[in-house]
This record gives C-alpha cells, structure tokens and sequence, in this order.
C-alpha cells in the first residue's frame, strides 16, 4: 500500500508541475505584448446638399386649398430653377390634407365638442444636388416669396460626402500605420523588437462638423448639419514583442 500510495503522490506532484509550467509559460507569453491604440482622421467638404421643405395652405374648401398649393408649388419650382438648380434636382411629394377642428365651450367652461374650421394641405418638396453653393443661396433666400402669398416650412440643409468609403478606407489605413509605429517605439524603447501582430480591433466611425466641438458616440456620430466636416477612426492593434 505503501508503494501505491507512494506513485500515486509521484503522479499528483508530476500533473501539478506541469500545470503550473503551462501557467508561467502563458503568463510569459501574454506580458511580452504590447497593445497600442492609432489614429486616423481628416477633414473634408461635402459634396451633396439634401434640403428640404413644406408648402402649406389652408382654406374652408379643399378645392381651393388644392389651387393655392398648386400656385405656391409653381412660385417655388420657378424660384429654384432660376437659381440655377436642375430641375431634375427638385422632387414634389403628394399632397396631405387635414380637417382642422376648434374645441367649443360651454359658458360653465364644460367641454362642448368640437367645429370644423377648414382644411390644410402640406406638400413636401425635396431639393438633392451637387450643387452645393446655389441650394445654399437658395435656402437663406426662399423666404422671399412669403411676399408673393406662399406660405413655407423650411428645414436646415444636410450635407453629405458621396466618396465616404473612400475616406473611411484611407482612415483604416492612417490609423494602423500610427498604431504599428507607436509600437515599434515602445518595444525599441524597451529593448525588444516587434513581432506578430496577435489582434486587431476597429473602433467606430465618427463624423463630426470640422473646428466644432461635438462630442464623440459610443455607437459613432454621423454630423449631418455642417458643409465642413472631420472624419476620425481608431485601431486597437495587439503585437507580440520578442
């Protein structure tokens, strides 16, 4: 008995050598890393202006609303087209119409139903173009034909950039360069050389207008408001050090 007992407390003391060789061994492995983050960003100017916006009327007879929307919609498609802009460029959507009600009050100030005041009509216009400067001018400048009776709703232009790929790609590639020279710096600085790279890890896009200051997303933020913007990205590089 004593013998067995004897090999099997030489086997136990064998398996536990071994796993605590593995363990230092792993833990060699993973401290002779080095993990660095790069940057790429750049600014750049869009190249494609969406804006938006409503011509609206009001009227007691539909019939009517829908001939005022018409003239506005004539007074608007004119204006913009002798600015310039292609009239393929400018797109008119249908046509809403709304009953308007007012609430009625009894003299006790109980609720008393309700009385139909008319109707409103809404017809969304869209102008998309390359054109970046004459949709601008545009925009700033509509408001001039509130004198002609036509009555809008306009929104603030969102600008684009069409090559964002491009941009992205061009970034990717910035960001990995800055990252792979931070870490030769590093392992030269220690004394080592730089090895395999073990992972890679790409943070998020971010689009923020250029000179503002917009904070950055968790999930990346997409500016859409500014003609002038900066694109950054990050990359996580994992290196094995020798």
């Amino acid at each position: 008995m004593k013998n067995i007992n004897g090999i099997w407390i030489g086997i136990c003391l064998i398996v536990c050598a071994g796993i605590l060789a593995g363990s230092y061994t792993y833990k060699y492995r993973v401290q002779n890393t080095v993990v660095v983050t790069g940057l790429g960003e750049t600014e750049f100017t869009s190249d494609l202006i969406v804006w938006r916006g409503w011509i609206v009327a009001e009227d007691y007879d539909m019939v009517k609303g829908y001939a005022q929307i018409e003239r506005s919609k004539k007074k608007v498609f004119d204006y913009i087209t002798a600015k310039g802009i292609d009239s393929s460029a400018v797109v008119f959507q249908f046509v809403n119409v709304n009953k308007q009600y007012e609430s009625l009050y009894a003299e006790d100030g109980r609720y008393a139903g309700q009385r139909f005041t008319g109707y409103q009509l809404r017809q969304e216009f869209c102008v998309e173009s390359k054109d970046v400067d004459a949709v601008e001018n545009v925009s700033r400048e509509i408001s001039s034909l509130i004198a002609q009776g036509v009555q809008l709703e306009v929104m603030q232009p969102d600008y684009y950039y069409t090559k964002l790929d491009d941009v992205k790609l061009s970034l990717i590639e910035k960001a990995t360069a800055d990252a792979r020279s931070r870490a030769e710096k590093i392992a030269s600085q220690s004394g080592g050389k730089l090895g395999k790279l073990t992972s890679a890890k790409m943070g998020v896009f971010q689009i923020t207008g250029a000179n503002t200051n917009e904070e950055y997303t968790a999930g990346g933020s997409f500016n859409t408001f500014s003609r002038n913007k900066k694109a950054r990205i990050t990359m996580k590089l994992e290196y094995r050090v020798k």
